[in-house]
Formats: C-alpha cells, structure tokens, sequence
C-alpha cells in the first residue's frame, strides 16, 4: 500500500497489481536524467475612519490660478478632483462618487470611462506612455498629464530628498508617482553604533506592521538592519494592489534607492531576503536593476505563475492557488489587515488616507478563471524564467521538490541566471520551508554575511536562531552545529574560498538521518554540482511493458496497451488533512493512498543492482486515447523498498487537451507546453496521440534491491495541498 510521504516514510506492502483496465489506453516510455553514485545512510470593519482628504505626497500640483481649460476641444472647469499619473496608470483621487469620468488620450479620443468608486476613487491602468492625457468628466477636466514608461529612471534627488526614515520604527517611502509605501526598520543596535549592513523584505504579506517583525530577529541577530516593506494596495502602502503588475516592480526598485540613501545603511547598498511570496519580489525587483542592490536571497519559489503554481499542466490549482489568491485580494481591501486599521484609528492619516485607491483593485480570483490559457503578453509578465537574466547581482537562492505551495517546478529557471555573476543554489526534498532549515540556512547566513555585511561569515547566532525557528516550525529543536568554516581568514580569503565552492548543493532524503529525531529537517548526505541541469548526470530511458513491468530501454518488449478508468474523486485530492502549519512538522501525518483497482496504471522496474542517484527532470512519454474529449493525467515516480516501504518521490500533470510542445524550448528531459488557446485540441476518437507528461525536477538516491515505480491515474492524493480538485 502507499503509506508514506515525502519525508516521514513509514511501511506498506510495496506490491502493486496491474488492475483490469477500462479506457483510455496508454503505451508508453518514460524519460530521465541518472547520475549513478553511492550512497550512505484582520478582516476590518470599515469604520468612518477614511480619511477625505488626500495624502499630500500623493498629489499632483495644480496652480490654484487656473479656473478652466480652454481649447477648442474643452470648455470645461479645471478638475476639484486630484489627478496622480504614474508608469502606465493614471489615479483619481477625491472626485465625486458615481460620476463618470473618461481618460482622454494624447489624440483627444476617450479610451476608457468608468464610474467613480464609494470613495471617491478611480484607477486607469495599462496606458501607453505618453504626454497630454487628460482625465475628463461632464463638466470637469483635468490638465493634461503624462504618463510614465517603465524604462524611465527617476533622478537621484528622489531618493536623496526622501524623508528620513526613522532609525528603529514605522515609516513611509515615496515612490517615483507619488505613492507612499509603509516601512518598519528594525536596527540590531542604536543608531549612533551604525551605519548598519541592510536587508529588505517587500511583500504584499505584513513586513512592515511593528507588531508583527518577529522575523527581523533572523537578521538583527547578525548584525543586520531590516527593512519591511508592503507592497502598493496592502498594508498602510497607497496604490492599488495587483499581482506583480510592472508598477509593483518600479515600486521595489524605488525601495531598495530610498533605503540604500538612509544614513544608518552600510556603503549605501541593500540586500533582499524572504521566503515565497518576499522571495519571489525579489526576482521581479532585482530584474529592475536598482543601482544599490549588492544580492539577492529568494527562498522557495516559483519560475512560471502559470506552469509551476497557478495551472500546473493545464489544471487550475484550487487547492492553493486559488485560495492564496483571494486571501491576498482580501487583505488588499481597505483596511484589510486588521493593525492598519488600528494605526488610522490611533491618528496615522497617511495610513488611512492610503486605503482610497483599494477599491480599484481588480478582482484577482476572476481574472484566473478568466486565463484559463497562457499568453505571451500575460503569462510571461508573470513568469520569472523569461526575465531572470536581467539580474545581475550575486544570487542565492533554494526550494524543495514537494513544496506544496510553490511547487517544485523552479529549478527550471536556474539555467536562465546569465547575469548574475554569482548563483548559488540549495535544493532539497521536502516542503514549503525547508529552504529555512539549518542545513540551508548554514550557507544562507555565510551568504548574507560576504556580500551584504561584507565581513568573514560568523554564525555564532545560527544555533539559538535554528532552535527557535526549529521549535516554531518543525516542533524539534536539536539540529547539526554552525561550525565557522573561514575562522582566521581575510574577508577577502573567505570571500575568494566561497566562491571556488561548487555552486549547486543537493541535499538528499531531508528528514530521514538517523542520528536525529524522525522528520528533523537534517540531510542523509550532501552532494555539491557544478551547475543545473547537473552536467554529469546521463538521461536513461524506461519502456512500458507487460504485467507491469517498467523495463530499461534494451529489454525486450511486446506491443500492447493498458487502460484504466480517469475517475474524479478516486482518491483524496490531497494526502494531508491538517490544518495551517502543521504540514511542516516533523512528526506530521500523510496519508498516501493506493490507486484503487481499476482507476490507474502502475509499472515497476526490477529490484535495482546498485544504488541510483537520479538528479534532474523527466518525461513520461505516452500513446493514448479515450473515451472522451480530453481527460487530465497524473503520473508518480517512487521508490519501492525491498522491505515493501514505498517513498514518495515526484509527480506531474498535464490536461491532455493542452498537450501541444513549444518545440523549441522542450527537451528529451522537459517537455514544455504552450498552453496557448489556440493549440488546444480535444483528443480525436479511437485514435492514439502522443502526450508528453513534464515530470517535476527532483533528486533521489534509489538503493539497490529497491524497485522504480511509475503510476499513471487521474489527478489527486500526489501534494500535500495542491493539486486538483479539477480533474476529469
């Protein structure tokens, strides 16, 4: 039986029979890459507290002369409303609730009229940039305004003239348009005892409510300041929020100048940290190119919105995405964060005033039902694998096969890195927040330490902060030691010995070392590449046989064809039932079903000769048909043990209507999907087609007398969280 997870195996019987199958029928071979090695064992109320006037930061200045707007076009009274162009947005701020007002461009044509909103709001997004728009109503105009490309470069007296941000507490940033941005600083000392090196969270989370930067103490405890930053549209951040939108981005860049040019920063250059959502900002911020960013550190996250997380082979991800989405969308309403309505309330006007734009914002979770396809002008917005080689900081970056957030999709990207002249990449089984366990923040802390705090690496805090995130998140707290590697070495010799090391470490069976208590997140063994895709590694190919028989490419094999019935709801969408955090505990309870007879294909291999270290990606490769149109389709690589223990090892998806190949970016090893409306195609009638399944990238050691296995069902019962609670 299945009865384990990805890193809390327990037993089972190991055997699989190939069941009495319906359509549709599958033949196929699967792909993947061998490296042969030995192995050792607030929600809010929304009280009166809106404030009615207008922040003054975010105004756009009218001389007060000025009574109309005479041209042969408009005889209309100058706007009372306040008008804040930025890059490809225009806000209104202060007009008239219900009034209908129109954005006029530079050719006196109207392209866009909406109502204004309860507060007095209204957002034009996605115009070209340009001079002479104009935002027009029934007896009002505005003057005209430009709008702003995002490859224009603010002066450097923006950031130099910035107020002040407070040395230890709450603040805001001004953007480049205007927009004020909340800020919480966090100083490992007093002021006078800096300039401090300095580290940046920004995020749409909560980084710079005060009552809640309890992971500041990661960096204050090595000598950092921290910065948190919320993103436009969250927090007591103007703006209105939308899922990485290019301002979001601008918004960052700005960020990292305006902190960089606080007097208690060290050389005046920052550096990024966070894990998910902080940790994907900072592909997007860093693809910016902001002047005084010296590095960045995103852990656990995604290369493709579309491929890794949001429509993993086509599906839509209601298990995480989705509601990640709309618990976003929720905090982004006014006064969605419970602590900004208690600062507006205590007299921040700033804060309050900030919430008027919130109603703009798009409905998130609609526009995913609405994209239920990749496209270029959207999909690749959103995609950091086609814009990473923009980076061109020191990198350090790490993530787990299993994430059940994330996915494990991202080390496709890792090759994309061209700028950056130093990328190095810690990669592991496991979940979410592996990327923070002490086998990965050894290296993180040795990181930050060289390249933002420029000094030889000290990790004398690394066990009291391991014990105290180990107690918070995993439930253990006795972990491996921090040993100083570079004790009595030069910055420079640390440095220059560091960066020698073999970028790309793979940490194999996370969870299972026998010298600690089950499930602490400590690694049987490591093992150190060169780059990723991992050079050494040979791709070997599987063939689908008889009896269940997954056979090496030179066996003999006769034609034929297995089916299985595609049943929803075969299974359990997901092998964890618990609730919040508790996925990451050690001790955590999976629940790792069998395949009921009849509704999948199982193949095993014969027990291995020798032990097998597979490290990369794969293909599973299939001839199908069926019954019906179109059909969604899951296949599993585990590890069968001789004493019958079946480990989980990595899954992937694909609807097989969106079977269509980008030919020129697919591989022997990684097949990609378009996705793309156009190319889906329903499966014809009694008919075999080629599908190419893109099995997610993973690394593990498959010990002799251990049997491959390779299953194909319905989707369900593969993640933790996510996938499918959308199969057919």
């Amino acid at each position: 039986m299945f009865s384990s997870g990805p890193s809390d195996p327990v037993g089972g019987d190991g055997e699989w029979e190939t069941p009495a199958m319906k359509s549709p029928s599958a033949a196929a071979s699967i792909t993947i890459a061998l490296l042969l090695a030995a192995c050792t064992n607030s929600d809010s109320n929304r009280e009166s507290t809106l404030a009615s006037s207008v922040a003054t930061t975010a105004a756009t200045s009218v001389d007060a002369t000025i009574t109309s707007i005479d041209d042969e076009d408009l005889g209309l009274a100058l706007a009372t409303f306040v008008v804040q162009p930025g890059t490809e947005q225009i806000a209104v701020l202060g007009a008239e609730p219900g009034a209908m007002l129109s954005v006029v461009d530079p050719d006196g044509a109207a392209i866009d009229t909406r109502a204004v909103d309860e507060q007095g709001s209204l957002l034009f997004r996605n115009l070209a940039p340009g001079e002479g728009y104009r935002i027009v109503g029934d007896t009002e105009a505005s003057p005209t305004v430009a709008v702003a490309s995002p490859s224009d470069v603010p002066p450097a007296d923006l950031y130099a003239d910035q107020p002040e941000l407070p040395a230890g507490g709450f603040g805001y940033i001004v953007t480049r348009d205007g927009t004020t941005l909340s800020a919480n600083v966090v100083l490992p000392g007093a002021a006078d005892d800096g300039p401090y090196p300095t580290v940046v969270e920004y995020s749409g989370y909560q980084p710079s409510d005060p009552d809640s930067a309890d992971i500041a103490g990661l960096y204050t405890a090595q000598g950092f300041a921290y910065v948190g930053v919320n993103m436009r549209g969250t927090g007591c951040s103007g703006g209105s929020f939308r899922f990485f939108e290019t301002v979001q981005s601008l918004d960052g860049y700005d960020v990292v100048e305006a902190v960089a040019a606080q007097p208690w920063v060290m050389d005046h250059e920052v550096g990024m940290v966070g894990i998910s959502y902080p940790g994907i900002s900072q592909l997007f911020v860093a693809a910016t190119q902001p002047p005084s960013l010296n590095s960045i550190t995103p852990l656990s996250v995604l290369d493709d919105s579309y491929r890794s997380t949001l429509y993993p082979g086509g599906l839509l991800n209601t298990g995480f995405a989705v509601s990640w989405t709309q618990a976003r969308a929720d905090q982004a309403q006014p006064f969605g964060q419970g602590w900004t309505q208690e600062r507006a309330d205590a007299g921040d006007r700033v804060c309050a005033d900030n919430q008027l734009l919130r109603l703009q914002n798009p409905d998130l979770v609609q526009e995913i039902g609405d994209n239920p396809y990749y496209s270029n002008s959207l999909g690749d917005s959103l995609a950091p694998i086609t814009f990473v080689d923009r980076i061109e900081v020191p990198v350090f970056l790490a993530g787990a096969w299993q994430d059940e957030q994330t996915g494990g999709h991202f080390p496709h990207m890792l090759a994309a890195f061209t700028g950056s002249p130093h990328l190095y990449v810690t990669l592991t089984n496991g979940v979410h927040t592996e990327s923070l366990t002490p086998p990965v923040a050894r290296r993180y802390m040795e990181f930050l330490q060289l390249y933002v705090g420029k000094k030889v690496p000290d990790l004398s805090a690394g066990a009291t902060i391991a014990a105290v995130l180990g107690e918070a998140i995993w439930g253990v707290s006795t972990f491996g030691p921090f040993e100083n590697r570079f004790e009595g070495d030069t910055y420079g010799q640390a440095l220059a010995a560091f960066e020698a090391e073999k970028p790309v470490r793979v940490l194999f069976e996370q969870g299972g070392n026998a010298a600690y208590s089950p499930g602490t997140p400590e690694p049987n063994f490591v093992v150190e590449f060169d780059a990723w895709p991992v050079p050494e590694a040979q791709a070997s190919t599987w063939r689908l046989g008889d009896d269940g028989r997954l056979l090496s490419s030179g066996a003999a094999a006769t034609a034929g064809a297995d089916s299985y019935a595609a049943v929803p709801g075969a299974l359990p969408a997901t092998f964890y039932e618990g609730d919040g955090d508790g996925v990451w505990q050690a001790e955590v309870t999976y629940d790792w079903q069998p395949i009921p007879p009849g509704d999948g294909l199982g193949y095993a291999t014969a027990p291995l000769a020798a032990d097998t270290v597979v490290v990369g990606s794969g293909s599973v490769d299939l001839w199908m048909m069926a019954d019906a149109t179109d059909t969604d389709l899951e296949v599993t690589i585990s590890e069968v043990r001789p004493d019958g223990t079946e480990i989980y090892v990595q899954s992937g998806w694909l609807r097989a209507s969106q079977r269509a190949l980008d030919e020129g970016a697919s591989t022997e090893l990684h097949p990609v999907h378009t996705h793309a409306k156009d190319d889906a195609a329903d499966l014809p009638a009694d008919e075999l087609v080629p599908v190419r399944v893109d099995l997610y990238p993973f690394a593990h050691p498959f010990r002799a007398g251990s049997r491959i296995r390779l299953t194909v069902d319905a989707p369900g019962n593969s993640r933790a969280v996510w996938v499918g609670s959308l199969n057919r």
